[in-house]
């Protein structure tokens, strides 16, 4: 297989990509023949996981122009992924455009694709680092220099944490984020679940089989599960609801409502949760 020019040296292009399948869902051009052969896969089982990723990508779009309108203007996102259209310092530096923006993955993929979108943005940097540090993220140089944790931040955890097993602790990743922001901050985030899905569970499962096959396990989360990583904050209304459903008010444009009607769009939960 020929390694194209945006593929960092080094990576097992033979090998499936949670972040590249990600890209594939929606419409993207960064990724390999590998992560279309698992992404189709799993849409055998799963036909709406497009329709999902779009709902999710529009969810966060909305949430990050709530943030702003409250008055955050810093944002550290972690399981960022692959840059697309709309990304969140696009839509932030919309509505404000001092905003800062610190992303973080541990996909090497990822990360190369950040450093080059953002390539002579001095407000805007990208951290290779895993979820499950929550330390090694918080004194990384490029959020030391970009974000002041004394001020209030948005925390997006946008499906990030169903890739994290119950032996990875993620409750505890996320509480020590929760720790280290100021009053004010918010966490923007989306899980993974059964619940919704317009197909019975037994048949959704084999999508999760897909995940398992690749070694990337995707842990779906009942609504009291998701509940709980908002521990020690403000669940903001409507509370945690699908992504669809979630202040619909605040679309802007078709990409922030992506096909609602979809009933795949209306799988898992998002929320937003503000620390007092």
């Amino acid at each position: 297989m020929e390694r194209p020019a945006w593929a960092p040296p080094g990576i097992d292009i033979s090998v499936p990509s949670v972040s590249r399948i990600y890209d594939y869902y929606l419409g993207g051009s960064h990724n390999f023949e590998v992560d279309r052969q698992a992404a189709r896969r799993a849409m055998e089982f799963l036909p709406g996981l497009p329709k999902i990723m779009q709902a999710n990508r529009a969810f966060m779009r909305r949430a990050v122009r709530h943030a702003v309108a409250e008055g955050i203007t810093q944002f550290l996102d972690i399981g960022s992924g692959i840059p697309t259209f709309g990304n969140v310092h696009e839509i932030a530096r919309q509505a404000s455009p001092e905003a800062r923006v610190v992303y973080v993955d541990h996909d090497p993929v990822a990360v190369a694709h950040s450093q080059a979108v953002l390539a002579g943005d001095d407000r805007t940097d990208v951290v290779a680092a895993d979820l499950r540090k929550p330390q090694d993220i918080l004194a990384a140089p490029e959020v030391t220099r970009l974000l002041d944790l004394d001020r209030p931040v948005a925390l997006l955890l946008v499906a990030v944490l169903h890739f994290l097993e119950d032996t990875d602790d993620p409750y505890t990743a996320v509480a020590q984020l929760r720790d280290a922001l100021a009053p004010g901050s918010m966490l923007i985030l989306t899980h993974a679940s059964y619940e919704g899905i317009p197909l019975a569970e037994e048949v959704a499962v084999g999508a999760v089989g897909v995940y398992r096959d690749i070694r990337n396990p995707l842990v779906m989360r009942t609504r009291e599960e998701v509940t709980g990583f908002f521990d020690g904050l403000e669940l903001l209304e409507p509370g945690l609801v699908s992504m669809p459903d979630w202040r619909p008010e605040l679309t802007e444009s078709p990409a922030d409502g992506d096909t609602p009607e979809d009933p795949f769009a209306f799988s898992g939960f998002a929320g937003v949760g503000r620390k007092a």
